[in-house]
């Protein structure tokens, strides 16, 4: 299993000794994403009070979470994340508890800035949006 795990995880672009900054961390998350995303990079995740830059962003978000607390998180991000980055937001699946409409992590990700890619199935209960600023090349 633990395979298959960093197999997902490496969908996330990360590189061994890359530092990623997680965001609205909760009970609910997916630890595996996680640990695999720690087996890639050999650092542990770090939180939003990290303040030095990152190498990566991963945000969790859910449906019902405000849509301007999504885009204010982001905007808070991109002050951290080093150009040209992996960010990720994690939502979970449709028909899991909380599940994002694609469209509004698209509103999200547009009011600061950014193109959301279109969803990835991560594993059986979240999904992964890549965001790239506007302008910036394809990856």
């Amino acid at each position: 299993m633990a395979d298959t795990n960093t197999q997902q995880a490496e969908v996330f672009g990360f590189q061994a000794g890359d530092i990623v900054q997680e965001w609205l961390w909760d009970n609910d998350v997916d630890d595996s994403v996680r640990e695999a995303i720690e087996a890639i990079t050999g650092e542990e995740l770090v939180d939003e009070d990290y303040d030095a830059s990152v190498d990566g962003v991963i945000i969790w978000w859910r449906d019902g979470d405000d849509e301007d607390a999504l885009s204010d998180t982001i905007m808070d991000a991109m002050d951290v994340i080093n150009e040209g980055a992996p960010f990720w937001v994690l939502t979970p699946k449709p028909g899991r508890v909380g599940a994002a409409n694609a469209t509004t992590v698209e509103n999200a990700a547009k009011t600061s800035g950014m193109n959301a890619a279109t969803p990835r199935t991560l594993n059986a209960d979240w999904n992964a949006i890549r965001l790239r600023a506007f302008g910036k090349g394809r990856g």
